[in-house]
Parts: C-alpha cells; structure tokens; sequence
C-alpha cells in the first residue's frame, strides 16, 4: 500500500483528526503524545504562529522515537512556500484552509496526500479536479450536515472531513456521521484551552480515546 493510501486509510478508520497549535515545543510534543496514548494515529499540527516549522520539526524528532506508527500532517498550508518548507521537513501530509492551486501543483509533484478546504460545490469540483481525494469541509459549523447530505450523491469518489466546531458530542458526530462524512476534524473542542494551559495531558488521553470510541459507536 503506498503512503498516500495508508493515509486515508488511517483517517478513515480512526474517524478524527485532531488539530492545534501552540507557540511552545514542550506543550506541542506534550499533546501530541497524549492523544497517541489515547490512540490516535494521525493528527494535524497547524501552521499558524512564528514557531510552527521550528516546533513541528521537534515533534517529529519525537514522534520518530516514541511515536513511530503516528501520521503526522501540516494545517494552514496557504503557500507555494509554506508547503516546501514543512515537505522539506518531513510532514506526512499537507493540509490547506482553501483551493490553493499552487499549493496543489507544489504537493502533487511531490506525490504526497493534499487535503484542501472547501465551503461550496465549485470549490469542491476545482479541488477534485486538481487531484484531491479527500476534501475538508470548512468551516463545518456554517456548514453543517445537512450540506453534507445534499452532495454526497454529487461526488461519490471523494472522501469528506468537516472540521470547525464539531463537538465530541453523541448527537453531533452521529449527525455527522450518518451524512456520509468519512472523518471529523476537532481542535479546541477536544484539545481544549485548559489542557494546553495547564499541561493536564491524562485529561487530553481520556478525551481522545472517549472521541474515538464514541465514533466507534456512532457509525
């Protein structure tokens, strides 16, 4: 199986991408291994502060020791730029805010897997034109399943991810879920203001393996 399918394959499956960033590497590395203690597999660093390549390379250091099996992409990819520096770096995958073209030409040429944001069906239809496989619905709060639920039967070869105030909640992922969503992405709603302040990571491997087990349940 090549990289770009054991990709999906584990988003898919694990049903969740967390996402967050802090400015801080000891809480970057801190958080991403206690969502590997609760399970998860695959998560999203975002790109969105002065120290993010900086901290992102020291988690890979990390994950390369203590973490091996974990997937671990770059948020927030906005530039022809940003995307060879955190490629250079090593991300496993990138991940865009929007349909960037240049941002899709600099990932695909380098074969590794293009997640891109979109919030229409001309975004989504550009963004399956320009090779995207699986598309992230943004932001999913404006969204909401029931968009989901009217194009699913318009792109049947496309996975979908809605992230942006999905809860870790039974009625929110079920609705999710059952709009034909192959994944959810959570940031706050899961690694919460507190536990980055306050370093409570046993709190953040609790919430991350109840996430995934109550996206076991719903499904």
């Amino acid at each position: 199986m090549d990289k770009n399918k054991l990709i999906r394959k584990t988003i898919t499956e694990q049903g969740l991408i967390p996402l967050y960033f802090h400015p801080d590497p000891d809480t970057c590395i801190g958080v991403m291994k206690a969502l590997y203690a609760g399970g998860v597999r695959v998560v999203e660093f975002t790109n969105r502060g002065a120290a993010a390549q900086d901290n992102f390379e020291a988690m890979l250091k990390v994950r390369d020791k203590e973490c091996k099996d974990l997937l671990l992409g770059i948020g927030t990819i906005k530039t022809k730029k940003d995307a060879k520096a955190f490629i250079r770096s090593g991300a496993d995958f990138i991940i865009a805010p929007g349909m960037i073209e240049e941002v899709a030409e600099t990932v695909h040429k380098e074969e590794m897997l293009w997640i891109p944001g979109c919030m229409t069906t001309t975004e989504i239809i550009k963004a399956e034109q320009a090779g995207a496989s699986l598309i992230k619905l943004f932001p999913g709060n404006l969204l909401g399943p029931g968009f989901m639920s009217a194009i699913r039967e318009l792109f049947p070869d496309l996975l979908f991810m809605p992230t942006g105030g999905v809860e870790a909640e039974k009625e929110n992922l079920f609705a999710w879920f059952r709009s034909g969503v192959s994944a959810v992405g959570m940031g706050s709603k899961l690694i919460t203001k507190t536990v980055l302040e306050e370093k409570k990571y046993d709190e953040l491997t609790a919430a991350a393996s109840a996430a995934l087990q109550l996206i076991k349940e719903v499904r």
